[in-house]
C-alpha cells in the first residue's frame, strides 16, 4: 500500500483539575451525588429523632410501671373482687387501655416470669367499655377516663409529608442544575453564567519545560507572561500589553498544552473555557456567557482567559445554512465588543485555539483582539527530538535506544501521535515483560502507528500472497531506481490495518516545496505495483485501487493548481467553494469551459500514464532482481533497507527462525485452532477438485 505522505492526525485533548464543588449536598470529586453519605446522614437523624419520640413517649406516659398482663388474668382479678381502682386511657391511635390498681400486691406471671406487683394494665375493645362500668359499679370499683397525649409523634406524622416534599424538591434541583459536575453550581437559573474554569494550584501543573518541538510558540507566549510579571519593562518604552494570542495549527500539535504550559507558569489568573460551553439550548445565553466571563476576567485582573476550539462561536458571520443573525452570532458579537469595544478591557489578554483558521470572522482576528497568531505546526526532525525526550523522561530506556534516529524515522508526526508512539512502546515492552524499552520496541510501535496493527491471523491463499509480494516490491524497486524519490525504508506482506501489504519511505530531509522531478517519481513508484502485477500475472487486482487514487490526485493537482503542465500552462483550475458552516468543501465551481475541461483530463491522464510506463520500463529492465527480491520477501515476509541492499548487491541474508530445526513445532503451536481447521477444510476441499478439469492459470 503506498503512502507519499503521512498526515496522521490526532485531535488535542485538554486536562482540567476537577472543580471543587459550591453547591449544597455531599458530593463526590466527579460532581455526582456520594449516596452513601446521604444515606449515613438521613439514617442517622432519623435514629436521633425515633429516640427523643420514645423517650417522650415514655415520660408522658402514666402506665410505664404497670405490668401488662392478659385480658384473662383481668377478668379472674375482677372476680375475684381484687382490683382497687381503675383508670381507662384512650390512646388516639390505639384501643382503650386499663390501668388497673390492685388492693394488694400480688405475684402475676408475665410468660415465663413471675413479677410481684400491685399495678397491671391490658387493653379492651371500645365496644364492651359500658358493659364494664356497670359490672364495675356493682362490685364498687372506682374507675375514671384520661386520654393519652401523643403530641410529639402526631406533629411528625404531620410533618413527614412536607419532609418528602422538601426532599423531592432538592433531588429536582439538584439535577436540575447539572448536579454540580461540569456546570458546577450553573443550573436552570443560571444559565448566563460563564463555565469557565479557574486553573488550580492543587491539579498537575504543566511549565514549558514539558513543551518541546515549537520554540517560537514558546517564545511569543513567554513574552506575554513577561508582560504579566513585569509591565513596567515593556511600557516605560510605549508599549502595550497584546489583547489575544490565537494559536493555529493541526491537531496534535500541542495548543492546548501550550496553554496549560501558561497556565502553569502564570503567576496571575487564567481561567479556561471550550467554545463549545458558551452555547446551550436558550437564545441569549452564549452572548449572557461571553459577558459574565469578561466580568469575572475584569475582577481578577490582570489575568489571561484562554478559549479552545474558538472556531465553535467565531465562525463567519452570515454562512448559515438558514441566514439570519442565530445564536452563534449573537455570541460571536458579545466576544467581538468584549474584546475590543468602548469599555477597555485592560489586563485580560486572551489566548485562543483553533485548527480551523480559515473559517473564522475576520473581525475577530484583527488587530486590536487578536494582535498575534501564532502558529503551531508540526515538528521538524529536531522539534521531534526534543518530543520524545520530554515523553520518554519517566520511562527506563535500553542503553541502545537513539531518539535522534527516531525522530528522523517519523516524519510528519505530531506531538500526540508521537506520545502515542512512546506509550505503544511501553506498553509492548511491558507486555513481554521487560524491564527497560529498546529499539525493538520503538520500531514495532513506529510500524503500528504508522502502518497500523498486524493481523497475522488473517487467512491469504498463497496466490493472494505472492500477488501482495510482487505488488509490494514493484514500489521498492521502481523507488530504488529513480533518483528523485524518497527512500525505501520498510517493506511488508504482513497484513496491516485495512492493507495486504504496506511499503514505507524514509525522507532524507524535511520537505516544505515539492519539485515536479519529485512528483513525477511520486506517481511513477506509486503505479509500480500495478506495473509488477501486470508484467508478471498479466493481469490486475483491486490491491491498487488506493496508489491508482492517490496518483490521480497528486497529476489532478499538478495541472489544476501548481501549474505543472506545459500545455495547460500556470493557471488555477477550479474554485473551491466552501460553506463556511459546515467547514468544508461542498461543491466544486468550474470556471473553465467544456474545452478546457477535455484538455485538463487529456493532461492528467498524460501524467498517468508517462509515471505508469516509467514504472514498467524500469521493472522489465530489472526483472531478475523484481523476482529475487519478491521470493525473499515472501520468505521473510518483511524487509528493511539494509536487507533490501544486501539482497541486490547478492549477498546472501543469515536464515529466519522459519528456517531452522524446530519451525515446524513452533509454527504449528503459533497456529489457532479455528483456523487450523478452516485450512485443513480449504485442503480437502482443494484435493476433492483436484480430478475435475480446470483452465492453465496465467499466473
Amino acid at each position: 500500500m503506498y503512502k507519499p505522505f503521512n498526515k496522521l492526525n490526532m485531535a488535542d485533548k485538554k486536562e482540567t483539575p476537577p472543580k471543587k464543588n459550591k453547591g449544597f449536598g455531599p458530593q463526590k470529586p466527579d460532581g455526582d451525588f456520594d449516596w452513601s453519605k446521604i444515606l449515613k446522614s438521613v439514617f442517622s437523624w432519623g435514629a436521633v429523632i425515633i429516640a427523643a419520640v420514645i423517650i417522650m413517649q415514655y415520660m408522658n406516659a402514666g402506665h410505664g410501671e404497670a405490668v401488662e398482663v392478659d385480658y384473662d388474668v383481668y377478668e379472674a382479678k375482677l372476680a375475684e373482687d381484687q382490683i382497687k381502682q381503675i383508670t381507662v386511657v384512650k390512646s388516639e391511635i390505639n384501643n382503650y387501655i386499663l390501668e388497673i390498681d390492685l388492693k394488694t400486691e400480688e405475684s402475676i406471671t408475665v410468660g415465663r416470669n413471675t413479677v410481684s406487683t400491685n399495678k397491671i394494665s391490658t387493653i379492651i375493645i371500645e365496644n364492651i367499655i359500658e358493659q364494664q362500668q356497670k359490672i364495675w359499679k356493682e362490685k364498687g370499683v372506682k374507675y375514671n377516663f384520661k386520654l393519652e397525649s401523643n403530641e410529639w409523634f402526631t406533629v411528625l406524622i404531620s410533618f413527614l409529608p412536607w419532609v418528602l416534599m422538601i426532599g423531592i424538591w432538592v433531588l429536582i434541583m439538584r439535577r436540575m442544575q447539572g448536579g454540580g459536575g461540569a456546570g458546577g453550581t450553573k443550573g436552570i437559573f443560571n444559565f448566563g453564567k460563564s463555565r469557565a474554569k479557574l486553573n488550580s494550584a492543587t491539579g498537575i501543573k504543566v511549565t514549558f519545560k514539558d513543551v518541546a518541538g515549537a520554540d517560537e510558540a514558546k517564545q511569543e507566549l513567554q513574552e506575554i507572561i513577561e508582560f504579566l510579571k513585569e509591565p513596567t519593562k515593556f511600557q516605560k518604552l510605549g508599549g502595550k500589553i497584546p489583547r489575544g494570542v490565537l494559536l493555529l495549527g493541526p491537531p496534535g500539535t500541542g495548543k492546548t498544552l501550550m496553554a496549560r504550559a501558561v497556565a502553569g507558569e502564570a503567576g496571575v489568573p487564567f481561567f479556561s473555557i471550550s467554545g463549545a460551553d458558551f452555547v446551550e439550548m436558550f437564545v441569549g445565553v452564549g452572548a449572557s456567557r461571553v459577558r459574565d466571563l469578561f466580568d469575572q476576567g475584569k475582577k481578577n485582573a490582570p489575568c489571561i482567559i484562554f478559549i479552545d476550539e474558538i472556531d465553535a462561536v467565531g465562525r463567519h458571520r452570515g454562512a448559515g445554512l438558514g441566514g439570519g443573525h442565530d445564536e452563534r452570532e449573537q455570541t460571536l458579537n458579545a466576544l467581538l465588543v468584549e474584546m475590543d469595544g468602548f469599555e477597555q478591557n485592560s489586563g485580560v489578554i486572551i489566548i485562543a485555539a483553533t485548527n480551523r483558521p480559515d473559517v473564522l470572522d475576520p473581525a475577530l482576528l484583527r488587530p486590536g483582539r487578536f494582535d498575534r497568531q501564532v502558529v503551531v505546526d508540526r515538528p521538524d526532525v529536531n522539534g521531534r527530538e526534543g518530543i520524545l525526550k520530554v515523553h520518554t523522561r519517566k520511562i527506563p530506556l535500553a542503553a541502545e535506544v537513539d531518539l535522534k534516529v527516531l525522530a528522523k524515522a517519523t516524519p510528519g508526526l505530531a506531538g500526540a501521535e508521537l506520545a502515542n508512539l512512546v506509550n505503544e512502546a511501553a506498553l509492548l515492552a511491558a507486555r513481554q515483560n521487560k524491564t527497560t524499552v529498546n529499539m525493538d520496541d520503538f520500531e514495532d510501535a513506529k510500524d503500528k502507528v504508522m502502518m497500523g496493527m498486524e493481523r497475522k491471523s488473517m487467512i491469504i491463499s498463497d496466490k493472494e500472497k505472492k500477488t501482495t509480494a510482487y505488488h509490494e516490491i514493484g514500489h521498492v524497486l521502481v523507488a530504488l531506481k529513480i533518483p528523485e524519490s524518497d527512500p525505501v525504508h520498510k517493506v511488508t506482506i504482513i497484513p496491516r490495518g485495512r492493507a495486504l501489504g504496506v511499503t514505507t519511505y524514509l525522507p532524507v530531509d524535511e520537505k516544505h516545496t515539492y519539485s515536479k522531478d519529485y512528483l513525477e517519481a511520486t506517481i511513477a513508484y506509486a503505479l509500480g505495483g500495478r506495473a509488477a502485477e501486470k508484467i508478471v500475472f498479466n493481469s490486475y487486482t483491486t490491491g491498487a485501487g488506493n496508489d491508482i487514487e492517490k496518483a490521480t490526485n497528486l497529476a489532478r493537482k499538478m495541472v489544476c493548481e501548481w501549474g505543472m503542465s506545459e500545455k495547460i500552462g500556470p493557471l488555477a483550475m477550479g474554485k473551491n467553494e466552501e460553506e463556511l458552516f459546515l467547514g468544508r468543501e461542498v461543491t466544486k465551481h468550474n470556471d473553465y469551459s467544456e474545452k478546457m475541461a477535455q484538455e485538463i483530463d487529456e493532461e492528467i491522464r498524460t501524467i498517468i500514464m508517462r509515471g505508469m510506463d516509467r514504472a514498467e520500463q524500469i521493472l522489465n529492465d530489472n526483472i531478475d532482481e523484481l523476482h529475487k527480491l519478491s521470493e525473499e520477501l515472501l520468505e521473510r515476509e518483511i524487509l528493511d533497507a539494509d536487507e533490501i541492499h544486501k539482497i541486490l548487491n547478492g549477498e546472501v541474508l543469515p536464515p529466519t527462525k522459519r528456517n531452522g530445526n524446530n519451525d515446524s513445532s513452533s509454527k504449528e503451536e503459533e497456529i489457532p485452532s479455528h483456523v487450523k481447521e478452516m485450512l485443513e477444510k480449504k485442503a480437502n476441499r482443494s484435493s476433492s477438485d483436484s480430478n475435475t478439469p480446470k483452465e492453465n492459470d496465467s499466473n
